[in-house]
């Protein structure tokens, strides 16, 4: 592949090779790097127990907290995506590969859509076992719940075929400095030669399209929740399911939030350094937080843990 040219300060249409992650510019780097590796490492000490109390506790095996495992592994995945690349870049080399941003950009999006389709389907999950116990066993059975996730996932793999394929058809000859810690497409679009008034539409409408959906979905859902929940007489029944919805809500509004004022606006593509900060907060700050949300304020999740804490220490200990 052929390297590209300097033409008039500018890189020609040839092939690139690779890309330069600008990051932040200004900042101190030895400063970003100890808050990313805080962050990151923080989110996989979060997210790993909860993966792994869920999977070894058979109390937690239920819908609820199937789901609640595919989101920790999807925060877990989503943030490797990111943190790893971005710490490298923050002490050597900021250079990516035409083919690793690719990727990159590639699995980001991939995550981060089925994370935002995942939402909507734990809110559904929440409206059946509230609002109709009495079918919830057999309307949410193993089956229904793996046809779930698996239809998050592939919504969330059509999604990034389609922002990455039309993203790096483009030719990129303006530059080949992303102003970004992280290969992305609001930032690509930017060094591309050619009009990108599709992609933008593309970008805007899809992310429209599911973000529109997946909150109608979750509004709807927890607005039948909410009248359920007012009419119980038992005030400790109604405290337990407020708190349960309540640590849903708050992962919903974090996650949303940003990602609607990155993408889901026009004129987003725009604003780089607005950019930068709003994706740490839903490339790392979000998936440390979902864990917390969830473990904090859920008892049963607390008693998982300490029990297999219990277990851990009888067997350091040799008690059988």
């Amino acid at each position: 592949m052929a390297m590209p040219t300097l033409r008039n300060g500018n890189l020609s249409a040839l092939p690139l090779r690779e890309f330069v992650l600008e990051g932040f510019r200004g900042g101190i780097q030895a400063l970003l790097f100890a808050v990313f590796l805080a962050l990151y490492v923080v989110t996989v000490l979060g997210n790993v127990p909860m993966i792994v109390v869920i999977t070894l506790d058979a109390r937690l095996h239920s819908p609820m907290y199937f789901f609640l495992k595919n989101l920790s592994s999807l925060d877990l995945c989503y943030s490797s995506v990111i943190a790893p690349s971005a710490l490298a870049n923050f002490l050597s080399s900021k250079a990516i590969s035409f083919r690793g941003c690719a990727a990159q950009l590639f699995f980001f999006s991939f995550l981060g859509t089925t994370e935002a389709i995942l939402l909507a389907v734990m809110a559904y999950d929440r409206f059946m076992a509230i609002c109709s116990p009495l079918q919830y066993p057999l309307t949410m059975c193993p089956a229904t719940c793996v046809r779930l996730v698996l239809g998050a996932y592939c919504g969330g793999c059509l999604n990034s075929i389609i922002e990455t394929s039309l993203t790096f058809q483009l030719p990129f000859c303006n530059s080949n400095r992303i102003d970004h810690f992280f290969c992305d497409v609001p930032p690509l679009l930017r060094l591309a030669c050619a009009n990108t008034a599709l992609n933008e539409l593309v970008m805007f409408g899809i992310c429209g399209f599911i973000l529109v959906g997946a909150i109608l979905g979750i509004l709807v859902s927890y607005g039948y929740i909410a009248v359920t929940i007012l009419r119980m007489r038992s005030g400790s029944g109604r405290h337990k399911l407020f708190s349960t919805c309540g640590s849903h809500l708050t992962a919903v509004s974090l996650f949303y939030g940003t990602v609607f004022v990155m993408y889901a606006q026009p004129g987003a593509v725009g604003s780089m350094e607005q950019g930068k900060v709003v994706s740490v907060f839903y490339t790392l700050v979000i998936p440390m937080l979902n864990p917390l949300f969830y473990s904090l304020r859920n008892k049963d999740v607390k008693d998982a843990l300490r029990r297999l804490g219990q277990v851990h220490s009888q067997a350091e200990d040799g008690v059988p």
